[in-house]
């Protein structure tokens, strides 16, 4: 199966369009279509060349609180030696566009679209784009939290194509879910998976837990509902949630829809400030 995955490029719109568009900040949940990722909104980091990014989610008291979420724009020969300087964060990867080289423990690693990579904390990673063209990635970044009688995960390389997506029952494999990680394997404290409804699909009940997402649309349109309201999302388009806003959608077709979902799981809920990290 062919594989599509929107990045974005930049850019600005002509002085003749209109300022009407689909952003919207919530106090439940927020919307950031395509649209908006411009060139005046990218940032530069420390220590990376090459390199602008778009922040598409940070840590907020009062929103989501869990991660944060980049999509990285590395020029070819770009990259960092010291992408992470958190020794807490762990982190995960997805290339949209284009193909980066992660080395990690002495081991150098080619990720293509569909590649993911999971980064455990103070790995010393190193990242690089050796080939001809711009490669376009998301960074998700997450402070671990240590659980008792748990090891810290490994580092992981895959690609989306070499898994097989799990149906959810009694969908006939409309709505399925790829997992990168194992769901029973408690190290993990944040899934990054990718959700594919086909047209005419729905989540067909108001999703209402504790797990923060952040859902990045891939591929293809639908209609979400994010707590009291019904939005059109489309490929490009971020979608960020805090815990227990409610939420389902309908698949919109003519083609897959599909998304980059992540969730902080497998941990007590922090009591006080910072319970439960290192």
């Amino acid at each position: 199966m062919t594989r599509s995955y929107y990045a974005p490029h930049g850019g600005h719109p002509g002085q003749d369009q209109l300022l009407t568009d689909r952003a919207i900040f919530t106090n439940a949940y927020a919307v950031l279509p395509r649209g908006v990722m411009r060139d005046i909104v990218t940032s530069f980091l420390p220590g990376w060349t090459g390199t602008r990014l778009w922040v598409i989610a940070r840590p907020m008291s009062g929103f989501a609180e869990t991660f944060s979420q980049y999509i990285m724009e590395v020029q070819p020969g770009g990259g960092s030696d010291l992408p992470e300087t958190d020794p807490e964060a762990e982190g995960v990867l997805f290339v949209v566009e284009g193909a980066i080289e992660v080395t990690v423990a002495g081991r150098t690693h080619t990720l293509t679209p569909g590649g993911y990579a999971y980064l455990p904390p103070s790995s010393g990673w190193t990242l690089k784009n050796s080939a001809d063209d711009t490669a376009r990635f998301h960074w998700i970044r997450k402070a671990y939290q240590l659980a008792p009688g748990l090891d810290t995960p490994g580092p992981l390389f895959l690609n989306e194509n070499d898994i097989t997506p799990t149906a959810m029952p009694g969908t006939d494999g409309k709505w399925a879910t790829t997992r990168f990680v194992d769901p029973a394997d408690l190290r993990h404290d944040m899934h990054v998976t990718i959700v594919t409804l086909l047209p005419g699909a729905v989540i067909p009940f108001l999703e209402t837990h504790v797990m923060e997402h952040g859902l990045y649309v891939l591929e293809g349109k639908g209609a979400y509902r994010l707590n009291a309201d019904w939005v059109e999302v489309e490929a490009g388009d971020f979608m960020w949630l805090r815990a227990f806003c409610p939420q389902a959608c309908y698949a919109g077709g003519p083609g897959p829809f599909r998304y980059l979902l992540y969730k902080d799981v497998n941990r007590h809920m922090p009591l006080r400030p910072l319970a439960g990290h290192r």
